[in-house]
């Protein structure tokens, strides 16, 4: 993992066309906007843990009939 130090509104470049910007820090939560092109998913981590479980759960064939 790796690991940066950024201030307010300073910036990270992913890959030339991912930029993840500290639009907000209040207290112990921080807020970043993320611009990416429109085929690259972002998500919160519990958003894609469920989508994960969601799709693992419609690929595995019904044992219960």
């Amino acid at each position: 993992m790796l690991v940066l130090t950024r201030k307010l509104n300073e910036t990270i470049v992913i890959n030339e066309n991912i930029i993840v910007t500290v639009v907000e820090i209040r207290g112990d939560k921080v807020r970043l906007g993320i611009v990416a092109p429109k085929e690259v998913p972002v998500h919160r981590r519990e958003v894609y843990d469920a989508i994960r479980r969601s799709a693992n759960s419609t690929d595995e064939p019904d044992t219960t009939k």
